[in-house]
C-alpha cells in the first residue's frame, strides 16, 4: 500500500489543502483531503473488474468549503443530536448551538469536518498510514477541555478501510466522533440507492421523533421495515407508512449492535446486484445510523460533473447512540480528562458473483 499527498487548494486565510490517495495492490485507491478529515473517492472494482467511485462528493475544494452535506468527513466533537443544544457534565451546563431546528448536530456550525487537520504520512506495523491530527481547544463551539485528535486511515491488500479514532481531553467532556460518507456502491453519480440490500447485526433501534431526535425508548426490529437481519432491499421500506418512517423522512435511525463490548465486529453488509460489489462495516461502537440520504434534493454540479438527487446515497455512521447525554441508559459519550478515546471502522469492499 501507497500513500501520495498532492496539493488540492488553499483555504480562505491562504492554508494548503492537501489530497492524499491511498492505493493497494489490487488497485482500490481512496482519496483523502486534510480539511474535515474527508473521504473524497473510493474507487473499487464491480463483479467484472471494472472500477467505479462509490463515494459521493465533489471535484473541488471551494465546493466543500462552501456546500455544506458532510460528504465523506469525520463530524465531532459530537456526530449526531444533542436534545436542545445543552447537555450537563459535572453539575454544568453546556449550551452548544442549535444548528439543526432546537436542537445540535455533528459538533456545531463549526465541527471537526469544517476544520483543517494536520496531515502526516507515517509508518505503522511496517506499513503506510495517513495521520491527520488536529486540537480542538477548550470552549471550542462550546464544548469542555483541550481535546487532542488524531484520526489514523489505511488501506489493506484485502479492500479494508480501516478508520482508527484516537482522542485525549485535559478536561471531562464529551466525544462521539463517525465518519460521514454516503455510499453508492453502483457509483455515486448512479442515482438512487433502492436496489441496494443492507443487513445490520441488530435486534434493536431507537426511536425518534420528528425532529429525528432519540426518545429514549428502544424498539425491536422485528416485523418493521426495521428489520434488517438479512438482506434486505431498502426501496421497500421507504415507501412504509410505519410512524418512525414517517419521522425520519426514511431511514434516520441508529441500530443497537448486537455486539457491545467494545470488541471489533461486523455491524452491517450493503451488496449491490447489478455491479455486484459488496461492502461490510466493522466496528466498535455500540451504534450505527443508517441514512438514507432522505435531505439530498437535486444537488447540482457535484463530482464528475453529477447531480445528487434524493436518496442518491446512504450512510452507515458508527457511533454512540444520539442524545445519550440525556438518556442514561444509553453507552455514554463522556471522555474523563486523561483517558484515551480509542474506536476502530473499517469499510471492506469485495464482490459477489
Amino acid at each position: 500500500m501507497a500513500i501520495t499527498k498532492e496539493n488540492f487548494g488553499k483555504m480562505k486565510d491562504g492554508r494548503a489543502v492537501h489530497i492524499y490517495k491511498l492505493v493497494n495492490g489490487n488497485g482500490m485507491e481512496v482519496e483523502i483531503i486534510n480539511y474535515g478529515a474527508i473521504i473524497v473517492s473510493i474507487s473499487v472494482p464491480d463483479k467484472n473488474g471494472e472500477f467505479k467511485d462509490v463515494a459521493l462528493g465533489f471535484d473541488d475544494l471551494d465546493s466543500y468549503l462552501n456546500r455544506n452535506m458532510y460528504f465523506g468527513a469525520v463530524v465531532g466533537r459530537h456526530a449526531n443530536r444533542i436534545e436542545d443544544g445543552v447537555f450537563e457534565l459535572n453539575g454544568v451546563k453546556y449550551q452548544l448551538v442549535k444548528n439543526d431546528g432546537p436542537n445540535h448536530l455533528h459538533g456545531g456550525l463549526v465541527g471537526f469536518d469544517k476544520v483543517l487537520w494536520d496531515g502526516e504520512i507515517i509508518k505503522k506495523d511496517g506499513r503506510e498510514v495517513l495521520q491527520l491530527s488536529y486540537l480542538s481547544k477548550d470552549g471550542e463551539e462550546n464544548y469542555p477541555g483541550n481535546l487532542e485528535v488524531k484520526i489514523l486511515y489505511s488501506l489493506s491488500e484485502d479492500n479494508e478501510l480501516v478508520i482508527e479514532y484516537h482522542a485525549v481531553s485535559d478536561k471531562d467532556t464529551v466525544v462521539n466522533l463517525s465518519n460521514h460518507s454516503y455510499f453508492n456502491l453502483q457509483g455515486h453519480d448512479a442515482g438512487d440507492i433502492c436496489n441496494h440490500e443492507l443487513k445490520i447485526y441488530a435486534d434493536k433501534f431507537t426511536a425518534v421523533d420528528e425532529n429525528c431526535l432519540t426518545t429514549g425508548e428502544i424498539l425491536d426490529v422485528k416485523g418493521t421495515p426495521f428489520d434488517f437481519t438479512e438482506l434486505t432491499p431498502i426501496g421497500p421500506g421507504l415507501d412504509s407508512q410505519h410512524p418512525q418512517i414517517i419521522n425520519g423522512g426514511g431511514y434516520d435511525h441508529n441500530w443497537v449492535l448486537n455486539s457491545q463490548d467494545g470488541k471489533l465486529a461486523k455491524a452491517a453488509e450493503l451488496y449491490e446486484p447489478s455491479s455486484g460489489r459488496f461492502m461490510e462495516v466493522y466496528t466498535t461502537k455500540p451504534g450505527i445510523q443508517f441514512y438514507s440520504g432522505n435531505f439530498l434534493d437535486g444537488l447540482k454540479n457535484c463530482k464528475d460533473g453529477a447531480t445528487y438527487g434524493k436518496r442518491s446515497g446512504l450512510c452507515l455512521e458508527t457511533q454512540f447512540f444520539p442524545n445519550a447525554l440525556k438518556h442514561k441508559h444509553f453507552p455514554s459519550p463522556v471522555l474523563r480528562a486523561g483517558d484515551e478515546y480509542n474506536h476502530t471502522t473499517i469499510y471492506k469492499f469485495s464482490v459477489k458473483k
